[in-house]
C-alpha cells in the first residue's frame, strides 16, 4: 500500500489558519438560531517539526465516472441524529448514496460490523465510506476492505477507537474537541450557577483517550471554577443491562445526586444513549444542563421534551424556538445550553460533501486537502446554522505529533434565556 503524499506547502498554510488558544470561557449568545465564531484552543497547535505523515492507501489518480458514497451508521436506538442524516443525504443525491447500520451491541458482534463493512464495499461502484459514529471495530472492518479495496476513502467521525489505533486505518478523522469542552465546559456551567459536577461514565469510555484527556481538563478546570466534580460510574449500555438498564440508572440516579448535592448540579454524560433519560430528569428537577457529549440542539431533546420535529429534522431555528419554549415552561433560564451546530449530522454532511469533490477530481489527486475539506465543514455547517463557525484543530498525541488526518472542531455555546 502505497502511502499517500501530502502537500507540505498546503499543510504549512493549514497550521497558520487551524492554530490557536482557545479562552477558558467561550464567547456566548443567548438562544437563537445561529452561534458565534468560537476562540480556536484546546490541543496545541501544530508546527511544522510536530508534523507526522498518515499511511494511508494510494491518492485517487482521476476523477471516477461513476461511483456511490457509503454511510454507515448506528440504529436510532442509540441515537437517531446520525441515522437521519445518513437518509437526509440519500434523499439529497438519490442512488448515489447507500446505507447501512451497526449492530447496537457492537462490542460483542464485532465480526457483524466487519461483515457489514465488507457488504457495502463489495459494490465496486463504492469508492468512499463514510462512518460516523466509528464504533470500536472500524479499523478492524477497514483493513479487512482494504484487503480488496485498497483504494476506499473511509472519513469516520467521533471515533470509539483511540487515535493511535483509527489514524492510520482512516483517511480523515472528524471529532470534537473534546479535550477541549473539558477546558470551555466548567466556566460556562459556573456562569449558570453550578456549585456540582456529577459526570457519568463506565470503565469502556474511560479507556478512550480523548476522553479521558477531557475527564483530565474537567478535574483542573473544575477547581479553578470552584465546582466540585463528582465521578459517578453507569451501567454500560453495551453491557448486560443494555441501553434500557442503563437509562433506568440515570432517571434514578439524577433525583439521588440533586438531593445529596442541589439543583446548582450540572450533569454530564459520556454515553448518548444516556442523554435522553439525564435531560429529562434535569428539566424535572430544575438542575443544570450545559451540553452534551456529542453536541447538538438535536441531541436527545427532542425525545427527552416532547418537541414534535415532524418535518423539521434538521431545522435549527424550530428547534432552537422549540427548546427555548420548553426552558421558560420549566423556568430554566440561563440552566441550558449546546451548540449551534449538530455535529455527528455535521460530520456526515461534510463527509458525503468531501468524498465527493475528492472523487470528482476538485482536490487535485490527493484524498486529503486541508483547505477544501476546512471550506467544506465551514459551507456544510452553515447549511444547519447560517452563521455558524467551526474552529479545527490537529489532534497532538502525547509526543507533540500533530496528525494531518485528525481535525478537532469546535463550536460555540448558545445559553438559553
Amino acid at each position: 500500500m502505497k502511502k499517500r503524499l501530502l502537500s507540505l506547502t498546503l499543510a504549512a498554510t493549514m497550521v497558520l489558519s487551524l492554530a490557536g488558544c482557545r479562552s477558558a470561557a467561550p464567547a456566548e449568545t443567548t438562544a437563537a438560531p445561529t452561534t458565534a465564531a468560537a476562540e480556536s484552543s484546546g490541543a496545541p497547535a501544530a508546527t511544522e517539526g510536530g508534523k507526522e505523515a498518515t499511511e494511508a492507501p494510494a491518492e485517487t489518480e482521476a476523477p471516477a465516472e461513476n461511483f456511490k458514497i457509503g454511510i454507515i451508521t448506528g440504529t436510532a436506538s442509540q441515537g437517531d441524529e446520525e441515522i437521519t442524516q445518513a437518509n437526509k443525504m440519500k434523499e439529497k443525491y438519490g442512488d448515489m448514496i447507500v446505507t447501512s447500520t451497526y449492530p447496537d451491541n457492537f462490542t460483542t458482534e464485532t465480526e457483524t460490523v466487519i461483515s457489514n463493512t465488507v457488504a457495502m464495499a463489495s459494490d465496486p461502484d463504492v469508492k468512499a465510506i463514510i462512518w460516523c459514529q466509528a464504533i470500536p471495530g472500524t479499523a478492524a472492518a477497514i483493513d479487512k476492505v482494504r484487503e480488496t479495496r485498497p483504494d476506499m476513502i473511509f472519513i469516520v467521525g467521533t471515533p470509539g477507537e483511540d487515535p493511535g489505533v483509527i489514524n492510520p486505518k482512516a483517511d480523515i478523522v472528524l471529532q470534537v474537541d473534546e479535550p477541549g469542552c473539558g477546558i470551555v465546559l466548567p466556566p460556562q456551567a459556573a456562569k449558570q450557577g453550578a456549585k456540582t459536577m456529577i459526570h457519568y461514565s463506565f470503565p469502556r469510555h474511560m479507556s478512550y483517550a480523548l476522553i479521558v484527556a477531557r475527564h483530565e481538563n474537567f478535574k483542573k478546570y473544575c477547581a479553578e471554577n470552584n465546582i466540585e466534580l463528582v465521578d459517578v460510574t453507569a451501567p454500560d449500555p453495551t453491557g448486560d443491562s443494555g441501553i434500557t438498564g442503563a437509562q433506568q440508572f440515570i432517571l434514578e440516579d439524577v433525583p439521588r445526586q440533586i438531593e445529596k448535592y442541589g439543583k446548582d448540579t450540572v450533569f454530564f454524560t459520556t454515553n448518548c444513549g444516556m442523554q435522553e433519560p439525564l435531560i429529562r430528569s434535569v428539566f424535572e428537577n430544575g438542575a443544570i444542563y450545559s451540553l452534551q457529549c456529542c453536541p447538538s440542539p438535536f441531541h436527545a431533546f427532542p425525545a427527552a421534551l416532547n418537541i414534535d420535529m415532524a418535518g423539521h429534522e434538521a431545522d435549527v431555528n424550530y428547534m432552537m424556538e422549540q427548546l427555548q419554549a420548553k426552558v421558560t415552561e420549566y423556568d430554566m433560564g440561563g440552566r441550558v445550553s449546546t451548540w449551534g451546530v449538530p455535529c455527528n449530522m455535521l460530520f456526515i454532511s461534510a463527509g458525503v460533501e468531501y468524498a465527493k469533490k475528492v472523487l470528482e477530481g476538485q482536490t487535485g489527486g490527493t484524498v486529503l486537502d486541508e483547505q477544501v475539506l476546512r471550506d467544506t465543514i465551514q459551507e456544510c455547517a452553515k447549511e444547519f446554522t447560517p452563521d455558524a463557525a467551526m474552529t479545527m484543530e490537529y489532534y497532538v498525541d502525547d509526543d507533540g505529533n500533530a496528525k494531518e488526518n485528525h481535525f478537532l472542531v469546535m463550536s460555540d455555546f448558545v445559553t438559553f434565556e
